[in-house]
């Protein structure tokens, strides 16, 4: 079962006359990377907090957001009514001495840091209990979008992956018709440069199976289909972090299919070699967001 990087949850919940919302967002990202956006009284729960979301959202860049809202529908905020008076006596005597307009003040000074905040109390633990459910509830949520869009990449990296198989099936016709190409060309060149009577045939035979050896694909076909399979095998376990494993297999079945490229000497077998790297192409995009 595959999941997804990218995903959102988002619950509601109330603690007394509080109105608790918890949002959770996520991208792909290789390293986890979290992002807090909290009420004040929240911030000493925030290492708490961290391996929460690292337990259920394992990596991805992660934001988190809880907003807390009073009955009234007003956030729990307090103003900073001396530090308010002595910014707007300052600036009013400012804006008098250069004839300034002094209706835009308060607007200046409530965006001066500290002077709007929240206030920090002692965390309440039946509270944080709240809390918790429903930041559970969004976690839930946001497994839920994961495992929904991890399902139709599933499929698709599924369909990919047999392209490659099917693909890989159609290089051995070319392959035989390759090395039949191969031995007639080498006979009729070597009979244009010394003739037909001047070579001996047991010795081409021994040197031209040397030679064809070089460009035998039996092993690299082999481990690709190897490959290949273990791709398949390792989307079909019940781990629910294997977007790392799945990356470092598609890094062999790529190396195989370049070497495959490598030894073709073939118009026909190249352009299968292109179809295959097409679809790996696909199936690393989308690895890129497989959790």
């Amino acid at each position: 079962m595959l999941l997804s990087m990218t995903g959102y949850g988002r619950a509601l919940g109330s603690f007394g006359d509080k109105t608790i919302l918890v949002e959770v967002r996520t991208l792909n990202s290789k390293v986890t990377d979290i992002k807090l956006k909290l009420p004040g009284d929240y911030r000493e729960k925030e290492v708490e907090l961290r391996k929460i979301i690292t337990d259920h959202a394992e990596r991805g860049k992660i934001d988190l957001i809880i907003d807390v809202q009073n009955a009234d529908g007003g956030a729990n905020v307090s103003l900073n009514e001396s530090l308010i008076r002595g910014y707007y006596r300052e600036l009013s005597r400012i804006s008098a001495d250069l004839g300034l307009p002094q209706q835009d003040i308060l607007s200046a000074i409530l965006r001066i840091p500290n002077v709007v905040a929240s206030p920090i109390s002692e965390m309440d633990e039946q509270e944080w209990v709240a809390v918790c459910g429903v930041l559970n509830q969004a976690l839930e949520q946001l497994r839920k979008f994961r495992k929904e869009e991890g399902a139709v990449m599933e499929s698709d990296l599924q369909s990919r992956v047999h392209n490659i198989l099917t693909l890989l099936g159609e290089v051995t016709p070319f392959e035989v018709e390759r090395m039949t190409r191969v031995r007639e060309r080498l006979r009729t060149n070597i009979e244009e440069v010394i003739g037909r009577d001047n070579y001996d045939p047991n010795r081409f035979e021994q040197e031209l199976v040397f030679y064809l050896e070089k460009m035998d694909m039996s092993e690299e076909k082999l481990r690709l289909e190897q490959h290949c399979r273990y791709f398949l095998e390792q989307m079909n376990n019940n781990k629910n972090s294997v977007g790392r494993t799945l990356n470092f297999i598609s890094q062999e079945i790529g190396r195989e299919i370049n070497t495959l490229g490598a030894k073709a000497y073939d118009s026909d077998i190249q352009r299968v070699v292109v179809q295959m790297k097409d679809e790996l192409e696909k199936i690393k995009e989308q690895l890129a967001n497989v959790l």
